[in-house]
């Protein structure tokens, strides 16, 4: 039997689906007995949420004051405290993942694996490399604890039809003092999270400003889409860094991806590769993101754009 501990990503009391990503994973791993970890604040929902994931056995519910806002150093001592019977601690390769799972492989000694996109043993995984165009193959040895973030655009969400039991636990865990939650800056307002959402539109350089990504905004609220942007729209400052998609942004993989403006440079192909539908909209005919797209329509986005949400709105009456 492979004891294989999820540490569970939320927020505002909802379960993220990277989670159930994560769950989906460890099932690859063979006599796989999965347990999620849920590091919330007392009387959350959330590990009632993590116990319907189906392949879930058990749900650790790590409740305590701290656990309100996830911070990674106040985290990881807890996921250290109760990760010693499991030869595998699972984390997603999110924002959340990636501040978080380093300082659990630290605090426990032990290797960790980012990225993981495939599991061949319980010893053996794939990741990728050279910003995806190749795949490396890492093993480690035999009875070693295995500590990884899973790159959540290559696994399908494990169905929510289990029925997990959920078990209270007060780890003993020295927490730090010297860090303390001051305040959250979210942007994108009720828009669905960009990592998990399953339809993205993404903005790149030909916007030529900030004021001009309101017309991105404004077809992605028709459509209920996150919203993400390219690595050079994100460095001339029309949007925050937390939009950018691409490899040294957030890898994504949505149903529908919708580039608008985008040239389709290899480092933000990188990101969307896993993507179902990609659909982009370019003027220049000779973009190479019309090499991977699915959909391709040739011309000026500011009247390309108008035109579709005009079309929306009149399938809706």
């Amino acid at each position: 039997m492979t004891q294989v501990l999820v540490i569970a990503e939320h927020a505002n009391g909802k379960l993220n689906a990277s989670t159930a990503k994560c769950v989906k994973a460890a099932l690859s791993l063979a006599g796989a007995e999965i347990t999620v970890a849920v590091l919330a604040a007392p009387g959350s929902p959330v590990a009632a949420q993590a116990a319907q994931i189906a392949g879930v056995t058990r749900v650790l519910d790590i409740a305590h004051a701290v656990n309100q806002h996830a911070l990674a150093a106040t985290l990881a001592p807890q996921v250290a405290a109760v990760a010693g019977p499991f030869s595998h601690v699972f984390g997603p390769s999110t924002t959340f993942g990636k501040d978080l799972m380093p300082r659990v492989a630290a605090l426990l000694d032990a290797p960790q694996l980012s990225d993981v996109m495939s599991i061949v043993s319980a010893t053996i995984f794939r990741r990728p490399i050279y910003a995806g165009n190749a795949i490396t193959t890492v093993e480690v040895a035999a009875g070693t604890k295995v500590v990884a973030t899973i790159r959540i655009a290559s696994f399908e969400a494990s169905a929510g039809s289990g029925s997990a039991k959920i078990e209270a636990v007060a780890p003993a865990a020295d927490l730090p003092s010297h860090t303390r939650f001051v305040e959250l800056a979210a942007a994108g307002g009720d828009r669905p999270d960009l990592q998990s959402a399953s339809k993205v539109i993404s903005g790149g350089r030909a916007l030529a400003s900030a004021d001009a990504f309101k017309i991105i905004y404004g077809l992605a609220d028709k459509i209920g889409a996150a919203v993400g942007a390219s690595r050079a729209a994100v460095d001339a400052g029309y949007v925050p860094s937390d939009m950018q998609v691409g490899q040294t942004g957030k890898i994504i993989a949505p149903e529908l991806y919708i580039a608008i403006g985008i040239s389709g440079a290899i480092q933000h192909l990188t990101g969307i590769k896993d993507a179902r539908t990609i659909v982009a909209i370019n003027k220049d005919a000779e973009a190479p993101i019309f090499e991977v797209a699915d959909i391709g329509i040739v011309g000026d986005l500011f009247t390309i754009i108008p035109e579709l949400t005009k079309l929306i709105d009149a399938s809706r009456k």
